[in-house]
C-alpha cells in the first residue's frame, strides 16, 4: 500500500482531484462554470463518460441475451428452416426448368425424326476419370428401354453409343473412342468415309474422318452427317471439317473434325432406343453386304 501512495499513478490522481476541487470551488464562487472550467471538466471526464456508455451498452446487451435467449434461439431456428425451404424450392425450380427444357428438346427431336423412339431424357451422373476418350455414365438404363449398342445423341448431334447397361444406368462410349466407327458424308459434295476416334485426335477434342478418296472434294468448313446404318441413324450431325491431310501411304486422305457436341462438357443426352433405316440406306447396306459376301 505504501508503494501505491509513492507511485506516479497516485500523484496523478491527487493532481486531478485537486484540479477538479479547484474547478468546483471556482464555479461556486463565480456562480457557475466558466467556459474555461467547463472545457476542462469535459476534457477530464470525456473518457469516463465514453467508458461508462460502452459498459452500459454491454450490460444491456448481456441482460437482453439472458432474458430473451430462448426467443432468439427459436427465431434463429425458424429462419434457418425457412432458408432451407427456399433453397429446396430453388433446387426444385432448377430441376423443373431443366426437365422442361429436356422434354421440349425431345419433342423437337420427335418432330424432326418421327421414326425415332427415345428413352427418357438422360442426365450425366459420372465421368470416367483419366479416360482420354471422355466416357461417361447416365442415369437411365435397361429399365428405360436402353440396350448396349444404342446410339446417344443431343440436340446438336451424335455423341456416342451405349457400351454397358444396367437396370438403372448406362455407360456411354463416346465418338472420341477408336471403337466408335460411324459411316458419314459431307453435305456439300457427298464425300463418304468413316468417322472414328483416336488417342491423338481426342487430345485435341477432334475425331478423324478416314477412307476418303485422294481426289475427293472435301475442305475445311464442310459439314459432316451420319450416313445411316444398323448402329447409327442417318442425317445426325457429326461436326465440321477443320483440316484435310493426305494419308502416309499417299493413296487416300483424311479430315479432322470438330464434333458438333462435345462429350467432355455435355450434361444431358438422349438415347435412341429404336429407329427405322430409310430406303436409301437400306439399299446401300444390302449392296455392301453382297459385296462383302464370299
Amino acid at each position: 500500500m505504501a508503494d501505491f501512495f509513492k507511485s506516479v499513478k497516485f500523484k496523478i490522481i491527487i493532481a486531478l482531484t485537486a484540479l477538479l476541487t479547484g474547478a468546483m470551488i471556482y464555479s461556486v464562487t463565480t456562480g457557475g462554470f466558466s467556459s474555461t472550467s467547463s472545457y476542462l471538466f469535459e476534457m477530464v471526464f470525456a473518457p469516463v463518460k465514453s467508458a461508462s456508455s460502452k459498459l452500459s451498452d454491454k450490460i444491456r446487451r448481456s441482460l437482453d441475451m439472458m432474458v430473451n435467449a430462448e426467443r432468439y434461439y427459436n427465431e434463429n431456428r425458424e429462419l434457418k428452416e425457412q432458408i432451407a425451404a427456399l433453397y429446396g424450392q430453388m433446387a426444385d425450380y432448377d430441376r423443373l426448368v431443366t426437365e422442361n427444357g429436356d422434354l421440349r428438346t425431345m419433342l423437337e427431336l420427335h418432330e424432326e425424326h418421327e421414326d425415332y423412339s427415345f428413352s427418357p431424357p438422360c442426365t450425366v451422373i459420372a465421368r470416367a476419370t483419366n479416360d482420354p476418350f471422355a466416357a461417361f455414365t447416365v442415369d437411365k438404363g435397361a429399365d428405360d428401354g436402353i440396350k448396349p449398342g444404342d446410339p446417344v445423341i443431343t440436340q446438336n448431334g451424335i455423341i456416342g453409343v451405349c457400351s454397358e447397361v444396367s437396370p438403372g444406368t448406362a455407360k456411354v462410349r463416346t465418338i472420341f473412342h477408336p471403337k466408335t466407327s460411324i459411316g458419314a458424308y459431307t453435305v456439300r459434295t457427298k464425300v463418304e468415309g468413316i468417322v472414328s476416334g483416336g488417342y491423338e485426335s481426342a487430345e485435341d477434342g477432334q475425331i478423324k474422318f478416314e477412307h476418303i478418296d485422294k481426289d475427293a472434294d472435301i475442305e475445311p468448313g464442310d459439314i459432316v452427317l451420319t450416313s445411316g446404318s444398323e448402329n447409327f441413324p442417318a442425317s445426325q450431325l457429326v461436326g465440321v471439317v477443320e483440316s484435310v491431310e493426305i494419308e502416309s501411304n499417299g493413296l487416300s486422305k483424311y479430315a479432322l473434325i470438330t464434333p458438333a457436341a462435345d462429350p467432355r462438357t455435355i450434361q444431358g443426352v438422349f438415347v435412341v432406343i429404336d429407329y427405322s433405316i430409310d430406303e436409301v440406306t437400306a439399299v446401300k447396306n444390302a449392296a455392301k453386304a453382297e459385296g462383302d459376301a464370299p
